[in-house]
C-alpha cells in the first residue's frame, strides 16, 4: 500500500520537473540509480513511477540507451477549449465502464488502498489529492493501459484548463460529505464485485457533479443579468428629476 502510493509520488515529483523545463522534451532522464538517491526512494519504485510516466506517453524508454522526455501531448488537448460539462460527461462514461470492469479485476490490496482515501477525506487529508488517487486507482485495476492512459489524460485536462479548474472549484468544494458518501457507494460496489452496481454508483457520482455545475452556471449567468440590469436602471433612471 505505502510502496504503491509512493511510486504515484514519484510520477507528481518527475513531472512537475518535466513540466518546469528541468527535463525538456528529447532529453534524457538521469539513471534509474541516480533517480533512487535523488528521490530516496528504491530503485523498483523508479522502475514502477517509469512504466507509469510510459503509459501516460510523457517519456520514452529505449532498450539500452535510456528514458526520453517527450513532447506533452496533453497541453495539446486542452488547447481545445473543452468546457467542464463536455469533460465531465467524458468522465461519466469512460470512468463508469472503468469502474464496471474493476468490479471484476480489483485486488485485495487495491480495495485497501480505496478505502484509505476515504479515510483522507473523511480526516481531510488533502481530498483533493485523495480523490483522484481513488479514480486512479480504480482505472488501475481494470488491467487496461488505455483505460488508466484515457483517465489520467481527462484528470489532466481538469487540472490545467483555468476555465474547468475554476468551475469544478466552486463546486467541489461545497460537496465534500456528499462526495465522500458517493465515493463510499462505487467502493462498496467493488467489494461486492457488483459490476453493474460500481458502474450506477459511478454515473450517480457524475451526474450529482454535472447538476452542481449546471446550478453554478445559471447562478453566475442570473448574477451577471441582476448586473446588467442594475447598470442599465442607473443610466436611465429619472431619480434625479423627480426627487
Amino acid at each position: 500500500m505505502k510502496n504503491r502510493r509512493l511510486f504515484w509520488n514519484i510520477v507528481d515529483k518527475i513531472e512537475l520537473l518535466i513540466n518546469s523545463g528541468q527535463y525538456p522534451a528529447g532529453s534524457r532522464l538521469p539513471p534509474e540509480r541516480e533517480l533512487a538517491e535523488n528521490f530516496e526512494v528504491s530503485r523498483p519504485t523508479i522502475r514502477e513511477a517509469i512504466i507509469a510516466l510510459e503509459v501516460l506517453e510523457r517519456v520514452e524508454v529505449k532498450t539500452g540507451s535510456g528514458v526520453y522526455v517527450l513532447e506533452n501531448t496533453t497541453k495539446q488537448a486542452v488547447q481545445h477549449n473543452v468546457s467542464a460539462f463536455e469533460l465531465t460527461q467524458a468522465r461519466a462514461l469512460v470512468e463508469g465502464e472503468a469502474a464496471a470492469l474493476a468490479a471484476t479485476t480489483i485486488s485485495e490490496e487495491e480495495l485497501v488502498n480505496l478505502n484509505r482515501t476515504l479515510i483522507e477525506m473523511e480526516q481531510g487529508v488533502d481530498p483533493e489529492a485523495a480523490d483522484k488517487e481513488f479514480h486512479i486507482i480504480i482505472s488501475t485495476a481494470t488491467r487496461n493501459k488505455a483505460i488508466l492512459l484515457a483517465v489520467n489524460n481527462l484528470w489532466n485536462m481538469r487540472e490545467s484548463s483555468p476555465s474547468v479548474k475554476l468551475a469544478y472549484k466552486g463546486v467541489c468544494s461545497q460537496s465534500d460529505s456528499k462526495r465522500l458518501e458517493e465515493h463510499r457507494a462505487i467502493y462498496t460496489a467493488l467489494e461486492n464485485r457488483d459490476a453493474q452496481a460500481a458502474r450506477a454508483a459511478m454515473h450517480l457520482h457524475f451526474n450529482r457533479l454535472i447538476n452542481a455545475l449546471f446550478e453554478a452556471s445559471e447562478a453566475k449567468a442570473l448574477e451577471e443579468v441582476r448586473k446588467q440590469t442594475s447598470e442599465t436602471r442607473d443610466l436611465y433612471s429619472l431619480n434625479h428629476l423627480v426627487s
